[in-house]
């Protein structure tokens, strides 16, 4: 009985609001919004008066009475649903944002102001790390040390023992990331300019690519070169100087470490390969161009010495327009420094792979059952032509001429012509001298033909 009433009751509402002119149901719908608008901002001040009361009931941390230390804290982190690492304002889904968070919460800093911060990569979206690294000074136990700054009228240490930065921390920081280890460091250390090397690593399938002429044009990359040609030009902050110092290009397979591969998961294009890069600094995006770049020449749609052609300046002064490489391959492996001592607790690092083994479940799972599906496809008996009877069926990998090898191809982003057109017939981006002028007259950054300094306060600033 409840039931049809309430179709009926469906039904006619239904048929008044057909009955309803246009300017009606705009007039009904704004009103809707608006009720729904005042019932938000109800359960948002409920919220915010709820949080307020409890705040109110805890007792003010006294920061005076702590000592404080500058410390440099390892991070690893799985930014593929993350919009980045630095905090930005139109989201709070970065990895800085919810690391302030829990140094807020833990009390281990005042304020992200007088926390004396740095970080070493400014890794973009859908990036991941396993060693980045971060400077900044925290509350600390210590009475003396490295990078213990001493007030007045302090509490004494307890023992002597030092705060569990990195236990602290992942009991309250998200799921995708985790503190690894912290060490103390001298009060003028910087994650950011303090930086000797950094590697960065790019994982991808085989598929149909020419691994070897890879090899070729990456090792055309090492040495002191002008990459805006492999870059996106961020002269908008202030960079103009596109030079960088390639220390180590190379490509290498990632063998299974659960299973040796086997002769069907080498022959159909499965085998998992990584493109590992070393220098000082990057520029925004330039190993995410390079890894595209690398695969036209693993396709065969470029020759290996397209790279040179790229790092001549002279002859190609301005960058042709291609699809740049996904972010989700790209991991920031490691940041090396000078006397840095890492240190790493026990129970905090059993934790920690606990965590990653937790993650690397969801992921192996996943990787298991549709690489199943893929193997019993291959198993299916397929007629080749249709209709043709004298066409026998059998298993699809008994086709030669049918394998499918579009494993890597995913990973360029964009839409690809069905006619490929080389890089070099393309059109071409701005140039360099274009893009200082459009900022100059926007009074962004001053024009040097005016005998005036650029600002480069990004410059040192690698971005990816």
């Amino acid at each position: 009985m409840k039931m049809k009433m309430g179709k009926r009751k469906h039904a006619s509402t239904t048929e008044s609001l057909e009955k309803l002119s246009k300017e009606e149901l705009i007039n009904k719908i704004t009103a809707l919004e608006a009720h729904v608008k005042q019932l938000k901002d109800i359960l948002s001040k409920n919220a915010n008066n709820s949080s307020s009361s409890d705040r109110k009931n805890q007792k003010p941390f006294d920061f005076s009475k702590y000592n404080v230390r500058h410390v440099a804290l390892k991070i690893v982190y799985l930014g593929w649903d993350c919009q980045g690492f630095a905090v930005q304002e139109e989201t709070v889904n970065t990895i800085e944002g919810p690391l302030f968070e829990a140094l807020l919460t833990t009390r281990l800093i005042q304020d992200r102001e007088t926390s004396n911060y740095h970080r070493c990569g400014r890794t973009d979206k859908g990036v991941s790390a396993l060693g980045q690294v971060i400077s900044i000074d925290l509350r600390c136990n210590a009475t003396s040390g490295k990078g213990v700054n001493v007030k007045e009228g302090t509490c004494k240490s307890k023992g002597g023992q030092e705060i569990n930065y990195a236990h602290i921390l992942n009991k309250v920081l998200p799921g995708h990331i985790r503190v690894l280890a912290w060490a103390p460091v001298n009060p003028d250390f910087s994650a950011r300019f303090d930086c000797l090397l950094r590697t960065y690593r790019y994982y991808f399938p085989r598929g149909d690519l020419d691994v070897e002429a890879m090899k070729k044009g990456a090792a055309l990359l090492l040495g002191e070169y002008d990459f805006r040609n492999f870059c996106k030009m961020d002269v908008g902050n202030g960079v103009t100087n596109f030079v960088r110092n390639i220390l180590q290009a190379d490509i290498h397979p990632l063998m299974a470490v659960a299973r040796p591969l086997d002769d069907l998961h080498i022959d159909l294009g499965y085998e998992m390969y990584e493109f590992v890069v070393t220098g000082k600094a990057f520029l925004w995006h330039q190993i995410r161009c390079i890894v595209a770049v690398l695969f036209l020449i693993g396709q065969g749609k470029e020759s290996p010495d397209i790279i040179s052609k790229l790092l001549n300046i002279e002859k190609c002064p301005r960058k042709p327009q291609y699809i740049l490489a996904a972010d989700f391959p790209l991991v920031l492996y490691d940041c090396q420094f000078k006397d840095v001592e890492w240190q790493y607790d026990a129970s905090v690092h059993r934790s920690n792979i606990k965590h990653l083994q937790e993650q690397w479940v969801q992921c192996a799972v996943k990787e298991a059952t549709v690489r199943k599906m893929l193997t019993y496809m291959d198993a299916c008996s397929v007629q080749l032509q249709v209709g043709v009877e004298s066409t026998e069926a059998k298993p699809w990998n008994e086709f030669s001429e049918c394998r499918v090898l579009h494993q890597s191809m995913p990973l360029l982003q964009g839409h690809m012509s069905r006619i490929y057109k080389p890089l070099l017939e393309r059109e071409k981006c701005d140039s360099l001298e274009t893009r200082i002028e459009h900022y100059a007259k926007r009074q962004r950054i001053e024009d040097p033909e005016n005998n005036e300094k650029i600002d480069l306060k990004a410059e040192a600033l690698p971005t990816f």
